[in-house]
């Protein structure tokens, strides 16, 4: 599975950085959402799961490979 965050999207809620914090990171300067890993390992995928899920702005998109 492939992470996607569409960055323009994204209010810094910091939802997704809760819900999984290896695969996503918030910018120090305006807490914008950071992608680290956009192929997370497998134990992983269910915090994507929820940062998809719970993101309010539906920036993240998990697609298959």
């Amino acid at each position: 599975m492939r992470v996607e965050l569409d960055v323009p999207k994204c209010v810094g809620s910091g939802q997704c950085v809760m819900a999984a914090p290896d695969v996503f990171d918030q910018r120090d300067e305006d807490g914008i959402a950071v992608l680290l890993d956009d192929h997370p390992a497998e134990q992983l995928l269910s915090g994507v799961r929820e940062a998809v899920a719970i993101c309010p702005a539906a920036a993240i998109r998990l697609v298959e490979r």
